[in-house]
């Protein structure tokens, strides 16, 4: 059963689902699709959807096949940039359908606004996390001491609204990584906050993603993101 709690936005309240149950990767993103244009349209709100899929391999614009190493799952051509992803129980994806027309027109603005989002709501529970240069994503120190990713981030804007979002591994099973080269980097893992020591359900982690929202969203203001905070 999906929840809604209400945040500002440039026309009306934008519309927060929070879904309890899996919802298939597929049915996700017809749903985006028929928001986006309706958003475009002005025939509805915003939207922040919060959710988990069953296990999926998703492919991004950028996918190269040999990164495909065992198509154990699904695999579903996404739409969205990036290359390879895996999506599953334990990770809390948010998907976004903001209309940047309203917000700026500044997309490199609009995925900086998320990675700061998600970084400080990693804060929220001791995680220190980073953006780092040359790799998309969010990450963090590993229990071995090595950098390792704790967030994916992929977007797709049309009509100047977009669609997609980010991922967090709270706990998902880290052995499903290993179908792909997730987002195309060889060199360094997976992690999650389960893996490092932190017990946080979903709840926790919505409620704690939804109190930073303000930030996030001043961020998209057309005054702060010139800095890109």
């Amino acid at each position: 059963m999906a929840s809604t709690a209400p945040a500002s936005g440039p026309a009306y309240p934008i519309e927060w689902r929070r879904e309890s149950a899996p919802v298939a990767y597929s049915d996700a993103l017809a749903a985006m699709d028929a928001r986006n244009a309706a958003v475009h349209a002005g025939e509805a709100a915003e939207l922040v959807w919060l959710l988990e899929h069953p296990p999926v391999y998703t492919a991004g614009t950028s996918a190269d096949p040999a990164e495909l190493v065992d198509p154990r799952f699904e695999v579903v051509e996404a739409g969205r940039g990036g290359r390879y992803t895996y999506h599953g129980p334990g990770q809390r994806v948010g998907y976004l359908v903001l209309d940047l027309a309203q917000r700026g027109k500044d997309v490199r603005c609009f995925v900086h606004a998320i990675e700061g989002w998600v970084i400080a709501t990693l804060a929220t529970f001791g995680v220190e996390s980073w953006r780092a240069e040359g790799r998309v994503g969010i990450w963090t120190r590993d229990i071995d001491g090595s950098e390792a990713k704790i967030g994916a981030i992929g977007v797709r804007v049309r009509r100047w609204v977009t669609m997609h979002g980010f991922s967090v591994n709270l706990d998902p099973d880290l052995g499903h990584f290993g179908g792909i080269v997730p987002c195309g980097i060889a060199e360094y893992g997976v992690t999650s906050l389960a893996r490092l020591g932190l017990r946080v359900s979903a709840g926790e982690w919505d409620a704690a993603l939804i109190g930073k929202a303000p930030d996030f969203l001043d961020a998209l203001d057309t005054a702060a993101k010139r800095a890109c905070r």
